[in-house]
Order: structure tokens, then sequence, then C-alpha cells
């Protein structure tokens, strides 16, 4: 059933009219970051500010960005919205000639990861600057619209070769009965798996799709969570039962965050 969502936006502070959504300054070069707030905290804070801050110097060629103006503008678009418990997205860009950056803040209701176990099918792409999380995502949806016509959740992002990088909206995590393996290739780090990968017995090692058969289990992060992987392309996995529990219970006991 699709239901209408109602998003409340703020551009510099101010409620978004017409005429700002449309202004050029966000058409042009930008980035982003995603979190879930609940109670009017977020898990991570320190890395989505830390993020938008890097971001902001690598991908726009600035100086940088005041976490406490991204904190102080997130406060006000929430008391503004009058949500406590939001999906909650901060927008960067900083054209030529301005003194400092835009921010766009958007607002709309809760969001949680699909339980799954979900299916994933493997589409040859990578990212151009992976590492960054910025708006230039066409090729990016195709992806995933893609994997949707293909009756998958998700698409998988590999190069040409194989080689298996990130989901289109994910990142993606497999497990060989002693390690979590985050896979060693260009990709953007998320959150989420920023927040699990120290709380995890991890390693990073290339995975290649020709290597999924031997692994026992698969998981996919995002701003949204964490959810079991059942298969990519024609390779099954079990839900590990056990095994997702410690997952899970690695990431319910990451602090909370006041903005």
């Amino acid at each position: 059933m699709t239901r209408t969502e109602t998003t409340y936006t703020e551009i510099d502070g101010m409620p978004a009219t017409e005429s700002a959504l449309s202004a050029p300054v966000l058409s042009g070069p930008g980035h982003f970051t995603a979190m879930q707030v609940r109670d009017g905290r977020v898990r991570g804070l320190a890395l989505h500010l830390d993020r938008l801050d890097a971001a902001t110097r690598e991908y726009l060629g600035r100086t940088g960005l005041d976490g406490e103006r991204v904190r102080a503008e997130i406060r006000q678009a929430l008391a503004a919205s009058g949500r406590d418990d939001a999906s909650v997205r901060v927008h960067v860009h900083w054209p030529d000639g301005d003194s400092r950056a835009t921010l766009k803040v958007t607002v709309r209701g809760p969001q949680v990861a699909a339980t799954g176990p979900l299916r994933l099918i493997s589409v040859p792409y990578v990212r151009h600057t992976p590492r960054i999380k910025h708006l230039d995502g066409a090729v990016q949806n195709r992806a995933l619209d893609e994997a949707e016509t293909r009756g998958a959740d998700e698409a998988l992002l590999t190069t040409p070769e194989g080689l298996v990088t990130e989901g289109a909206i994910t990142n993606i995590a497999f497990w060989d009965g002693e390690h979590v393996i985050w896979p060693d290739a260009p990709c953007l780090r998320g959150m989420t798996m920023a927040l699990l990968e120290p709380r995890l017995p991890s390693v990073r090692r290339v995975v290649t799709l020709g290597d999924l058969p031997g692994c026992r289990a698969a998981f996919v992060t995002n701003s949204r969570g964490i959810s079991p992987v059942g298969r990519v392309d024609d390779v099954e996995f079990p839900v590990a039962q056990d095994f997702m529990t410690g997952v899970m219970a690695a990431y319910e006991a990451v602090p909370w965050d006041v903005v």
C-alpha cells in the first residue's frame, strides 16, 4: 500500500518556499547525510558531522562546515516539524561567491530497516567518488530500479570484473563463521557500517561474486538499520539467527547522542 509521507523542509534555518526549493544553488553540486532521530537523539552524531565537514572540504573544495550550525539547524527543523522521532537529511551546497554553505534540512517520519531476508541482484556499476555521499546518484538509482524490476530488494554493485563494492543504498557484510567480512573495495563507509565495524570481529577482505557460495550469512546496513540477506543472484544464504542476534545487539548497544 502506498502512503503519502509529509516532509518538512528548511533552508538555512527558514521554512522552504517553492521559489527557494527551485533556486539554482540547490541544483548544483552537493552532498548529504541521512540519519534516524529518536527522542531528539542520533546514533553516531559526531560521525555525521565529520562526514559533512570532510565532504565540504574534498567535494566542494571549501574550508569545512561548522558542526554546531548543523546541529542547530537540525534542532530547529525538528521543533518546527513537531517531530521528536524522525528521518532527517542534511544537504550541503556551497556555490562560488557565497560566504557560507547553504544547508537544506528535511524531516519526515521515522523509518526502520526491512526485517528481510532481502534478495539482491548484482549490477556492474561503481559510483564516481564513492567515498562521498554526493547528490549525483542518477546511475545508482537506475541500478536500484533495475534490481526492483527484476524482483529484488536492492542492487549489489560490482566492478565489471565481479568485485563486490557496496549496495546501491547500503553497505554489505558477509559472515564466514568466524569473521564479519566487509568488502575491501571503493565504497561509501556508511554510518551504520562505521558504528558496527569496530564492535564486531571485523576484517576487510576482497570479495568477488565467485566467493559468495563460501559465505555462511550476509547482511546489509544503511541509515535505517540492519537487514539480513537471503539471496544474491542465485546464491542463497540461510539466516543465521544467533549471528544476526549478535549483530543487532552490537548495534543496539551504540549510544544515542543529543542533537
